[in-house]
């Protein structure tokens, strides 16, 4: 059967942005910290039948112009947290299609991961 979850991300610390110039070592605690927080988010799911479709529906807590797929490193991190967690064997574009980045609304800073699996098992 065909799955469609949502896997709420509470941000445990700022966004990553691609256009962000900060140190290598500070992007790396952001990384593993938004990578642990996915991990955790999504430890009780189970696996998925690959592929996976993963839209990221971003929640900024103020309105302001900004551009969703400038979040790829923070999605990027998320999706890693779901390997970790068990949900996919490998995040390789055997695995996964997206993520597809959209504004989620104002509210609590945080990213909820939409999952679609493509295939029915």
């Amino acid at each position: 059967m065909k799955r469609h979850i949502m896997i709420e991300i509470p941000a445990p610390c700022a966004f990553i942005n691609s256009n962000q110039r900060i140190h290598r070592m500070a992007q790396a605690k952001l990384t593993k910290s938004w990578r642990a927080a996915a991990a955790q988010a999504a430890a009780n799911v189970g696996a998925l039948t690959p592929p996976v479709h993963i839209y990221a529906h971003i929640w900024k807590p103020r309105n302001g112009r900004y551009d969703p797929n400038n979040l790829a490193p923070t999605s990027k991190a998320c999706v890693d947290g779901l390997v970790d967690a068990g949900l996919l064997a490998d995040d390789s574009v055997e695995y996964v299609v997206g993520p597809d980045h959209r504004h989620g609304g104002i509210g609590k800073p945080e990213i909820i991961l939409e999952i679609i699996e493509s295939r029915t098992a």
